[in-house]
């Protein structure tokens, strides 16, 4: 365990590749810029921080600190609900949709959030826990040669994805939040492999809204195993941390950087997190061109945050 003495941030790691509980701080309040900085700082070398005793209640705290990373999104490009009070704050609600597929959020706009903060909310009696997966390890764990492959590679991501095609719809809400999901489409090109900004890693940037390869003479077929190929690295069970919900609990992730999953294992009993997301940057790959957008304006949802 390391000790910031200074901002009294107590880390301690969770995984190898990924991962740390931070204890002795109270995020309910506004946060000296000291400890900013020091959060910062273990997100940039654990991509994910899990505050299990967080003393943030309300949407209201849970704003307030998201809102110290930078500014923040509106809920979602796409679903709104009548009974938000907050703009910002996507539930993600068992009773409206399940998120067990790979993915990093809202990739399908040209400037995805930087960072996502979930806040437990209703908790099932077991099961429910989220899975976030370390792109910078799994890039690291690639041959050179696939390094160098999937450094040249660009491709598609568009909300009109497997993401809302679960297996069965079980539920007039559920029906109606996919239908919410696309009801604007959006495709986006990004590059395979993302630069992170602050850190410099190399990480795969891929995950359920990637569709397809942009590569002349690859074929559908071609492109679906080169991205399996690549999720599959991103996925190994050693560049993943399994986050067990606690009441009170908020986690906060680099969404550059990861990519989560929700373990759907809890027999839909209610389980509900709110999301709140920092607005991010235009990704940029390895030679330094940016991501580009084919279909749809997000302006309304985020701002495009520029990274000196």
């Amino acid at each position: 365990m390391s000790t910031t003495a200074t901002t009294r941030l107590h880390v301690t790691k969770l995984g190898e590749h990924i991962g740390a509980r931070i204890g002795g701080l109270d995020l309910a309040g506004a946060l000296d810029p000291d400890t900013v900085s020091a959060i910062r700082e273990a997100l940039n070398e654990h991509k994910a921080l899990v505050f299990s005793q967080s003393g943030i209640a309300s949407d209201e705290q849970q704003e307030l600190f998201a809102s110290h990373f930078g500014p923040l999104t509106t809920a979602h490009p796409t679903v709104t609900f009548e009974e938000q009070v907050k703009k910002t704050v996507l539930p993600v609600d068992s009773e409206q949709s399940i998120a067990n597929q790979w993915h990093t959020d809202v990739t399908f706009i040209v400037n995805p959030p930087q960072i996502s903060t979930l806040r437990a909310v209703t908790l099932p009696p077991y099961g429910g826990e989220t899975l976030i997966a370390n792109a910078a390890a799994a890039y690291r764990s690639l041959p050179k040669e696939l390094q160098a492959l999937a450094d040249t590679l660009w491709a598609e991501h568009s909300n009109d994805s497997d993401y809302v095609r679960p297996r069965t719809v079980n539920t007039d809400k559920e029906k109606e939040y996919q239908e919410a999901f696309v009801s604007e489409k959006y495709r986006t090109i990004h590059p395979v492999v993302r630069v992170h900004p602050l850190t410099g890693e190399k990480g795969p940037f891929i995950g359920t809204f990637a569709r397809h390869v942009k590569i002349v003479g690859v074929s559908p077929y071609e492109s679906t195993d080169l991205l399996r190929l690549l999720q599959s690295h991103v996925t190994r069970p050693e560049h993943v941390v399994r986050v067990a919900w606690e009441p009170g609990q908020l986690v906060l992730f680099d969404n550059r950087i990861t990519q989560h999953y929700a373990v759907d294992n809890y027999s839909r009993a209610p389980r509900k997190l709110n999301r709140i997301t920092v607005a991010g940057d235009i990704p940029r790959s390895v030679d330094g061109k940016t991501s580009y957008s084919v279909l749809g304006d997000a302006s309304h949802y985020s701002p495009i945050v520029e990274v000196d």
